[in-house]
């Protein structure tokens, strides 16, 4: 991820970014303190932009530690008007357990999110809801509001999103979906599925929209294997909208962060696109990291832990295309081998070694090297994540940092 000077945003490394980075460990003791102030900025700063201005992290029809599922995880307004008023929504929450579950509370994101859940136990086979309301009194943006729920039987919170556009005046459809696949629109073609862990899918949606005057049947073409996409209501209506949800099913062939594609047809067509940055087809965004929900304490206490000597790397400032070459050490303080699965590095022209797999007690370190040939003048931050087989580290972020002139 780099920070040129003209503030170009990549959303989709924003977005992926700030998901990663709450998993990550890097805050842990030992490692230094110029590492903790670069990833708690960091994250702080792009979970902040992409929550409020574009991303989410929600999915649809989701099991959650074998206790709860949820109808969906994300609530997709769409577009309303200001003039609205206050827009409303209830999840639904099965309890699959064997026994009661309890819904302790729910924390939103700010004042302009009312909640409200069922507050007595939920018994086996039975449902409960939490219902909010957004205010819709904040101007002509998008939002994304976060609510999270801790009930019991679940180590982790769970969190659910409101998200919608809030518009001054009603637009017409063909701007408020200004990508075209013939009479299909999209807002956009790059789609974010999340975080998933292995053995299980993770799912999102967005609004499309019919802009003819007929009917017409959405389908996909060269679907890559792993995803899956269905449109509710197919046939879309004349002038109407669809929700468009698509799945992506983990598999120990892909970690970290994945691509996954498919070419949208219309009546069994594929037609001139218009509007889109990547071509007539869509991108799908993932990252899968390993599944330590069935280890016991005394599983995930005897698995590996890699501890950096430094988790941040700084080559000062240098010219543009002086070649950086950075090297992360750690040791492998836990109790069996340390594996890295995946090594992704946020730079285009970049290239790495092998990372060792590490016995207990033992060291090991790779190199990652970059041209900054094409980087941008300016500030510069590079994200490097592994993905690793460590139950208390799944996901390491590093960091290399500079200036280039």
């Amino acid at each position: 991820m780099r920070l040129s000077p003209n503030n170009q945003i990549n959303w989709t490394k924003f977005n992926t970014f700030a998901e990663i980075c709450i998993d990550d460990d890097n805050l842990s003791r030992g490692e230094d303190m110029t590492t903790r102030m670069i990833f708690t900025a960091a994250a702080s700063l792009f979970i902040s932009i992409a929550a409020c201005l574009h991303g989410s992290d929600a999915s649809a029809q989701e099991k959650i530690g074998g206790t709860v599922e949820f109808d969906r995880t994300v609530h997709d307004f769409g577009d309303v008007m200001i003039s609205d008023g206050p827009v409303r929504c209830t999840f639904t929450m099965k309890n699959i357990s064997n026994g009661p579950v309890v819904i302790y509370n729910v924390v939103t994101t700010c004042g302009c999110t009312d909640v409200s859940w069922t507050k007595s136990p939920i018994l086996p086979g039975k449902t409960g809801t939490i219902s909010s309301t957004y205010s819709n009194d904040e101007g002509p943006y998008p939002f994304d509001k976060a609510l999270t729920a801790y009930i019991s039987g679940i180590g982790n919170p769970v969190v659910l999103r409101l998200r919608g556009v809030s518009h001054e005046k009603r637009l017409p459809l063909d701007e408020m979906y200004p990508v075209h696949f013939g009479s299909l629109g999209m807002k956009s073609t790059e789609l974010k599925c999340g975080n998933l862990e292995q053995g299980m899918q993770r799912s999102d949606e967005v609004l499309v929209a019919n802009l003819s005057d007929a009917p017409i049947r959405v389908s996909f073409a060269d679907v890559t294997p792993g995803l899956s996409l269905k449109v509710s209501p197919n046939p879309v209506p004349p002038h109407g909208t669809a929700s468009l949800q698509f799945t992506v099913t983990a598999d120990r062939q892909h970690w970290g962060k994945n691509r996954h594609y498919a070419t949208p047809l219309v009546d069994g067509k594929q037609t001139a696109v218009t509007g889109a940055e990547n071509g007539g087809r869509l991108t799908v965004h993932s990252f899968t990291k390993e599944n330590f929900s069935s280890l016991t304490k005394e599983q995930r206490d005897a698995g590996s832990r890699p501890m950096f000597t430094s988790s941040s790397y700084s080559f000062g400032r240098i010219k543009a295309g002086t070649p950086v070459d950075a090297t992360f050490s750690f040791r492998n303080i836990g109790k069996d081998d340390f594996r890295t699965y995946k090594v992704d590095i946020d730079a285009e022209n970049a290239t790495h070694t092998d990372v060792p797999t590490v016995k207990c007690g033992y060291d090991g370190s790779f190199k990652v090297h970059l041209d900054t040939g094409d980087m941008p003048e300016g500030e510069t931050l590079v994200i490097v994540t592994l993905t690793t087989n460590s139950p208390s580290r799944p996901i390491v972020n590093l960091f290399i940092t500079g200036w280039i002139e």
